[in-house]
C-alpha cells in the first residue's frame, strides 16, 4: 500500500467511526490520494524541502517520487510543477496551512504526512539543517505537538542518547506513563532487592549506575515538559 493509500485509509477510517459522511466529521469529502489540493500541497513541500539536495533535480524527485508516488497519466505534470515550486522556499507556509486547513479534523493524516516528508529527506542517509528547520516548520503549521515531532524525529533518526530510550517510553507518553516507567525501573534495580536475590556486589553496583542514569532521564524530560508548558501558556 502506497503512503497516499495509507492516508487515505486513516480519513477514511475516521469518518468510518464518526458514523457519519465525511462532511459531518470535519474531512474533506475528497480523500487525500484523489485530493488535487493535498497531491499539490504535498508536492510543493516535497520540492522545497528538497531545494538544495545533492542529487539534482531529477534525483530529487524520483526520491520524493518513491514516497508519494504520482499517477502515471499526470506524472510529467506533477514533475514540472515539482521543479518549479523547489526553485524557493517562497510559500512553504502557504501549502503547509492549507493541508493543516484541510485536514485539521484528521490529525493522523497530517502527522503520517509529516512522516512521509521525514522519509523523503532522509532518502539519501542525511537530513540537513535546513531540511530539519523545514520539516519543524511544517510540524507547527500541522499543528504536530514538540513531542509529537520528537518521537518521529527519533524514529527516523535514531535516539541515540535521548532520555526516553533511558525510560523505555515515546516522546509523547503522557506524564503519568513516563513517572510509572522510571518507578518501576529504579524499584526493579534497587539495591535491597538485588541483594535480597543473591546478586553479586559487582551487579549491584552497575544496578546503581543504570538508577542514576534513570534518574537523570526522569529529570531530563520533565525539565524538558516544564519549558514547553510555559512556552505553550
Amino acid at each position: 500500500m502506497t503512503l497516499l493509500r495509507k492516508i487515505a485509509s486513516l480519513a477514511s477510517r475516521r469518518s468510518a467511526r464518526k458514523g457519519a459522511a465525511t462532511t459531518d466529521c470535519g474531512c474533506p469529502e475528497t480523500l487525500p490520494e484523489q485530493d488535487p489540493a493535498f497531491t499539490s500541497a504535498i508536492t510543493a513541500l516535497g520540492a522545497k524541502l528538497l531545494r538544495q539536495d545533492r542529487r539534482g533535480a531529477n534525483g530529487a524527485f524520483e526520491a520524493f517520487s518513491q514516497v508519494f508516488p504520482t499517477a502515471p497519466e499526470s506524472g510529467w505534470q506533477v514533475r514540472r510543477f515539482f521543479g518549479l515550486a523547489g526553485k524557493t522556499t517562497l510559500g512553504l507556509e502557504g501549502y503547509a496551512e492549507s493541508i493543516a486547513r484541510r485536514y485539521r479534523a484528521c490529525p493522523k493524516v497530517l502527522e503520517r504526512a509529516l512522516d512521509g516528508l521525514f522519509r523523503v529527506a532522509k532518502s539519501d542517509g542525511v537530513v540537513t539543517g535546513e531540511e530539519m528547520a523545514i520539516l519543524e516548520q511544517v510540524s507547527t503549521l500541522f499543528g504536530v505537538s514538540p513531542l509529537g515531532f520528537k518521537r518521529l524525529k527519533s524514529r527516523h533518526l535514531g535516539k541515540g542518547d535521548d532520555p526516553y530510550t533511558v525510560l523505555h517510553v515515546e516522546p509523547d507518553a503522557p506524564d503519568e506513563e513516563v513517572h510509572a516507567a522510571w518507578k518501576s525501573a529504579v524499584v526493579a534495580l534497587h539495591p535491597d532487592r538485588l541483594t535480597g536475590r543473591g546478586e553479586s556486589a559487582e551487579a549491584v553496583a552497575e544496578a546503581e549506575e543504570a538508577t542514576k542514569s534513570l534518574n537523570a532521564a526522569y529529570e531530563e524530560v520533565m525539565r524538558e515538559r516544564a519549558i514547553l508548558a510555559r512556552r505553550a501558556a
